[in-house]
């Protein structure tokens, strides 16, 4: 007589990897182009590379704000999915693009009316100050474009659409580089920009890829399709906007924070200033791996929980986060092996290749509680829960990060002492998330009369 109990399906690896891996290289390439902007400006000098830094920084902040809202369709979209509504799924990208819009516009306001007292607040020499308000004020003129590219990306990957949005990118990413050579060093008919000239080139670049992208989805070419409703969804947008709030709260924490930081470093100089921004560079090849399983979490915990699933959701965040540990450590081993050569690739100058070293240790060593970080993280994002990682980064900000920093600048430590702090945030998050996610409250986010204990059989 057959055996009448169910037999789980355990989520095999290649589940997590299959999702994964198109948003890791998406994110690597979008990494690149970061990267290839302070290698152009690299041949420009250490104020040029410093004010980059700066407008990166300004636009993470931006783009870290209207993640609020992709988190949260993510979620819905996700779940949506999983139960089989499609329209109900597209209903809510729809939603989504057109609060990402508005928000993006009334974020883009400040930056185009005052982006020298923006670029200010980083406390550069005038130099610097001048060309990172240069830099900010293009991504102010192209807000709009990042904006849509963000919610409709993460639609898709919510659908397991995994591949469009990076072939997508990879044009925007090879035009991006390309322009931004061209007006930085003014080649052929067109003049020499410098710093501005990689802000305007590569923004450029991304409108025209992503007027394409939103072409191809407003004619419904994905699965995901275009609601074309002249109004917005007032119950999804609520929804929305309570998914979220914390999350956009978060993303706006760790901006804010890191350029609370970043003020803190600057104030060791511009050299101190360039080696962070040239380490965060590099190191990021590490740290993108981490945001794709976070988001392959995501979106498997999003689809198990909208299947009525919670074993097969709570073990897809394990298994994401082990594979996280595995692939980022192989790659930080890697840049700790040839750091110096990394750091001396970038820039000439000895003192900011010395610091450059000694930051992506730091950093290296803090890369095991980042994949708990954006692994974890991302699996409570897809089932709803938003608060949680909005907690542990205040705590780990504030009190692993900014406190410290505050205290060490007070007593004139060195700038490797304002490194290090790193260690203390992520250990913080880290320790957090993984406590909150074993203690599996989070499951019953979805169902509030569901059991969470229920139909686990791990």
């Amino acid at each position: 007589m057959p055996d009448p109990r169910p037999v789980p399906t355990p989520p095999a690896s290649h589940s997590v990897w299959r999702l994964a891996w198109p948003t890791i290289i998406s994110n690597l390439l979008f990494n690149t182009v970061g990267f290839l902007h302070i290698k152009i400006v690299a041949g420009l000098g250490t104020s040029g590379v410093a004010a980059v830094a700066t407008g990166h920084r300004v636009f993470f902040l931006i783009q870290a704000i209207l993640m609020g809202v992709s988190v949260a369709s993510t979620a819905l979209i996700a779940r949506n999915w999983g139960a089989g509504r499609v329209a109900e799924a597209a209903l809510v990208n729809w939603t989504a693009m057109l609060l990402s819009l508005c928000l993006a516009g009334l974020l883009s306001l400040p930056i185009l009316f005052a982006p020298e007292a923006i670029a200010g607040l980083f406390g550069l020499d005038r130099e610097t100050t001048v060309s990172a308000a240069g830099f900010i004020f293009w991504l102010g003129v192209f807000s709009l474009a990042p904006a849509a590219n963000l919610v409709l990306s993460s639609g898709l990957r919510a659908t397991g659409d995994v591949i469009t949005p990076l072939l997508f990118l990879f044009f925007s990413s090879l035009l991006n580089v390309s322009f931004a050579y061209v007006l930085a060093f003014g080649l052929g008919p067109f003049p020499k920009l410098a710093v501005s000239g990689i802000a305007l080139g590569g923004s450029f670049a991304g409108m025209l890829v992503t007027a394409c992208f939103v072409a191809f989805w407003w004619r419904g070419r994905f699965n995901l399709k275009a609601t074309k409703r002249a109004r917005v969804d007032w119950d999804i947008a609520r929804q929305l906007v309570k998914i979220g709030t914390p999350a956009m709260l978060e993303q706006g924490l760790v901006q804010g924070g890191f350029l609370v930081f970043f003020g803190i470093v600057a104030r060791y100089g511009t050299n101190a200033f360039a080696a962070y921004g040239i380490g965060i560079s590099l190191v990021a090849f590490a740290i993108v791996v981490g945001f794709g399983f976070g988001i392959a979490a995501a979106t498997m915990v999003g689809q198990q929980l909208g299947a009525g699933r919670p074993d097969l959701a709570l073990a897809a965040g394990w298994r994401a986060l082990r594979l996280a540990l595995l692939t980022m450590g192989a790659i930080a081993l890697v840049q700790v092996w040839y750091a110096r050569e990394l750091a001396s690739f970038m820039i000439a100058d000895p003192e900011v290749i010395d610091l450059t070293v000694v930051f992506i240790y730091m950093l290296a060593a803090c890369l095991p509680m980042m994949a708990c970080d954006l692994t974890l993280a991302g699996a409570l994002r897809g089932a709803g829960e938003t608060r949680f990682p909005l907690k542990s980064t205040f705590c780990g900000m504030v009190f692993g990060r900014l406190i410290p920093a505050g205290i060490f600048l007070s007593l004139e430590l060195s700038v490797y002492w304002i490194y290090a702090v790193m260690l203390f945030d992520y250990s913080i998050k880290a320790a957090m998330l993984v406590r909150r996610y074993h203690s599996r409250k989070w499951l019953g986010l979805g169902n509030p009369t569901a059991d969470p204990t229920k139909s686990l059989q791990l």
